[in-house]
C-alpha cells in the first residue's frame, strides 16, 4: 500500500468519445496512463463509470500498480455533461472507490491544464464544442449546450451538417461535390435509405468521425465541405471574441479538432492563440491538488508543471 506521505494523484478526463486517466506521484512524476470509452453521463451513467474505472484501471496497470493502490489515489475528475445540475449531483453521489474525489466540468479541467493550474481561456472543439474562461475566480461558459441542440463548430456537428447535406444531394436539392462521394464512401451506402440505415440512433462520437472527410475535403478545396467547416470556425471565433472582452492572460485551443480547425479562424484570433501547456486530464490533477490544499487550509503555489514520462508517446 502507498503511505499517505508518498500521496499519488489521479487525473481523469471524461468526453463523448474517450476517458484518459493519469497517475501522478508527490514528485510530479507521471507513472501510468489509460484509456477507455465515453465518458460522458448525460449520453449514460452506467458506461461513464465503467470508463473511469477502466481507464483508472489500465493507469494502474501502465504504472505497475497493484489492484488495490486504486483506495489510496487522490482523484480529480472532469465530466462532460456535468454542467448541468442533476448530473453533478448524480455523479457527486456515487460511492466511489478513490481515497477522495473532486469532480468538475471538462471546460474547466481543460482550462487548467492550458494554463497550469492559472487563470486563462480555451476553446474547445472535439466531439463536442464550447468557450471557457477562469479568470480572476470568475467562471464563464460560452456554448457547450449539446449535441444535436447546440455544439456548432464541433465534430459533431460538422458530421451531422455533412449528412444533412448529403442527403440533399443524393435527392438532388443540393449541388453534387467531392464531399458527397467521400462521404458515400465511408457510410458504405448508395441511396437515401442507406444512409438513414447507418446513421440511425448513432451517438455524438460517431458524427464526429464523419468530420474527417469534412475538412479532408475542405482543404482539397471542396466548396460544399468548406462551407460548412468556415460556418463552425465563424462561431469558434465568435466564442473567442466574446471570452478575450474577459481580459483573461491566456487564450488556447484543445481538443481533437484543434489542429484542424485553427487554420479555419479570424486572423485575429489565431494571432492570440498560445499552445495548451499541459492537457486536460493533468488538468483535473491540478484541480485536486487545489482542492485538497485548500480543505487542509494549506493553499500553495501551484507547481510550475508536471514532468516526467510522456503522457502520449
Amino acid at each position: 500500500m502507498v503511505a499517505f506521505g508518498d500521496r499519488l494523484w489521479i487525473g481523469i478526463d471524461g468526453g463523448g468519445s474517450k476517458c484518459r486517466a493519469v497517475i501522478v506521484d508527490v514528485n510530479d512524476r507521471v507513472l501510468g496512463t489509460g484509456l477507455a470509452g465515453p465518458a460522458n453521463p448525460l449520453h449514460g451513467y452506467d458506461q461513464t463509470l465503467d470508463s473511469i474505472l477502466g481507464s483508472t484501471t489500465l493507469a494502474l496497470a501502465d504504472a505497475g500498480l497493484p489492484p488495490e493502490t486504486l483506495g489510496e489515489l487522490v482523484a480529480g475528475v472532469g465530466l462532460a455533461g456535468v454542467n448541468m445540475p442533476r448530473l453533478y449531483q448524480e455523479m457527486s453521489s456515487w460511492s466511489h472507490p478513490f481515497k477522495k474525489m473532486y469532480l468538475t466540468t471538462d471546460q474547466h479541467s481543460a482550462c487548467l491544464g492550458a494554463h497550469r493550474g492559472g487563470s486563462g481561456a480555451v476553446l474547445i472543439a472535439g466531439t463536442g464544442s464550447c468557450g471557457y474562461a477562469w479568470v480572476d475566480g470568475q467562471r464563464t461558459l460560452l456554448g457547450g449546450h449539446g449535441f444535436p441542440h447546440g455544439d456548432k463548430g464541433s465534430g459533431a456537428w460538422i458530421g451531422l451538417e455533412a449528412v444533412k447535406y448529403l442527403l440533399m444531394a443524393l435527392d438532388g436539392l443540393a449541388p453534387e461535390s467531392q464531399l458527397q462521394g467521400e462521404l458515400l464512401k465511408v457510410l458504405a451506402a448508395t441511396t437515401p435509405n442507406e444512409v438513414f440505415e447507418r446513421i440511425r440512433g448513432e451517438c455524438p462520437s460517431y458524427y464526429a468521425r464523419l468530420a474527417i472527410p469534412v475538412f479532408q475535403c475542405a482543404e482539397a478545396g471542396d466548396p460544399v465541405a468548406e462551407a460548412i467547416v468556415r460556418d463552425g470556425a465563424s462561431y469558434i471565433s465568435a466564442m473567442a471574441d466574446k471570452l478575450l472582452q474577459l481580459e483573461p492572460p491566456r487564450l488556447s485551443m484543445i481538443g481533437g479538432l484543434a489542429a484542424s480547425m485553427t487554420r479555419w479562424l479570424e486572423p485575429r484570433v489565431i494571432e492570440r492563440l498560445e499552445e495548451p501547456l499541459e492537457p486536460p486530464e493533468i488538468g483535473c490533477v491540478y484541480l485536486a491538488r487545489q482542492e485538497l490544499e485548500r480543505e487542509e487550509g494549506n493553499v500553495k503555489p501551484v507547481s510550475a508543471g508536471l514532468g516526467g514520462k510522456a503522457l502520449f508517446g
